[in-house]
């Protein structure tokens, strides 16, 4: 089947009541028929739900549609992204472990892998995306994981993950990709040849800003290794969420579509504004990486980032003159969303790590909703020509 059918067609076994509409089970446990089932599940002899940190039939079918549409074999859901990220590293590695990742990484996964786990004595080495395809010369006996984004967040930068895919599978080294801002619809990573898909189900996945979700595509193999953990540690998805997020499958190909031809509009619109130092978009022929964008993914996402002539100074200006867009640090919403990320998701990071990211002071990052592309062009032109204009007017 297609895509959008697998994602509108694919759900969980349904309870007595037949609704065409899957029903949300809030329950914290489930009632068993007798001791021996009891026993028999609990001794992982009978498949089955005991206790929803473990299972529970909403969560199953989110994983059952998203499962599908990565071509994976397994899913195991989390209560965010970042319990995602955190669960799949800490369910994978142990002491002495290294780990190679790209240095354009989401602030927090940066945390993690530079803060949090060197406690545990797991180290990392961080490379800048264009030397992750010639990584040979970093890996050791101890490295047991491949981390990148792609693209990156929110330099949108691209690395090609079939050429690391083969690197790592000569060393039997796993590769993780973070697949959050181009979605199973626009890139397949597993199919690319990675282990290990990680999303952070809050973004497009729900597409309207309303919850939190995570989730961890892969092998049965790596997944039962996943579950082990999580099970114990309790990064449980909620089944509240994961009906939502189920029921918000069942369009992310049509947003998709929107929010890529609206982006790639705006894109090409922007890079005409003689205000615009430079516009990143993957699938905009500008972009350094533009021939791996049209090989890699369908379409070019709906993120762009900028900046203005004038640095940080024009760029919090321009935001501050916008009317549509909102300023808030998410993104993959209906509503189109501005951010400063040296100001905001990656202001915990060093000035140089972020500059090694290419997140300079000036740099904005947009995210294009659904709206008329007409109105979004409007709001930025507007607030363009407001910021060409002295902030204040001496009336002497």
């Amino acid at each position: 089947m297609k895509e959008s059918t697998l994602a509108i067609r694919t759900k969980a076994s349904s309870n007595q009541i037949p609704g065409h509409s899957s029903p949300i089970h809030l329950t914290s446990s489930f009632q068993f028929e007798n001791s021996e089932e009891m026993r028999a599940l609990f001794a992982e002899e009978q498949q089955g739900n005991v206790y929803s940190r473990y299972s529970n039939p909403s969560v199953e079918e989110f994983l059952l549609k998203l499962t599908a549409l990565e071509k994976g074999q397994a899913g195991w859901a989390t209560a965010s992204g970042m319990a995602a990220v955190f669960s799949t590293f800490a369910a994978l590695l142990e002491q002495g472990d290294h780990v190679i990742s790209s240095n354009a990484l989401f602030g927090s996964t940066h945390k993690l892998l530079n803060e949090v786990f060197t406690k545990w004595g797991i180290s990392s080495d961080f490379l800048l995306a264009g030397e992750m395809t010639s990584i040979e010369d970093h890996i050791t006996d101890q490295t047991k994981i491949v981390y990148i984004e792609t693209p990156s967040n929110p330099g949108l930068e691209l690395i090609d993950i079939a050429a690391v895919a083969e690197i790592c599978k000569a060393r039997n080294i796993l590769l993780v990709v973070d697949n959050c801002f181009a979605t199973p619809i626009l890139q397949k990573p597993l199919e690319l040849g990675a282990d290990i898909v990680i999303h952070s189900a809050t973004k497009y996945i729900d597409g309207q800003g309303r919850t939190l979700g995570g989730a961890i595509i892969s092998s049965q193999e790596i997944i039962d290794k996943v579950q082990a953990f999580s099970r114990h540690s309790g990064p449980a998805l909620s089944p509240f969420n994961a009906w939502v997020l189920s029921k918000s499958l069942e369009t992310l190909d049509v947003r998709l579509e929107r929010h890529c031809n609206n982006a790639l509009s705006i894109a090409k619109w922007l890079e005409q504004n003689e205000q615009v130092k430079f516009v990143r978009y993957p699938h905009l022929p500008s972009h350094p990486q533009y021939d791996l964008a049209i090989k890699q993914m369908k379409k070019g996402g709906g993120i762009i980032c900028f900046e203005l002539q004038g640095g940080k100074e024009a760029g919090l200006r321009f935001m501050d003159e916008l009317k549509l867009f909102s300023i808030t640090a998410n993104l993959g919403d209906t509503r189109s969303i501005v951010t400063h990320p040296s100001s905001s998701t990656h202001s915990k990071l060093s000035e140089e790590v972020r500059l090694e990211m290419g997140i300079t002071d000036g740099l904005i990052r947009l995210s294009i909703g659904l709206e008329a592309v007409e109105d979004l062009q409007e709001d930025l032109n507007r607030s363009l020509k407001a910021i060409k204009k002295p902030r204040f007017v001496n009336a002497v």
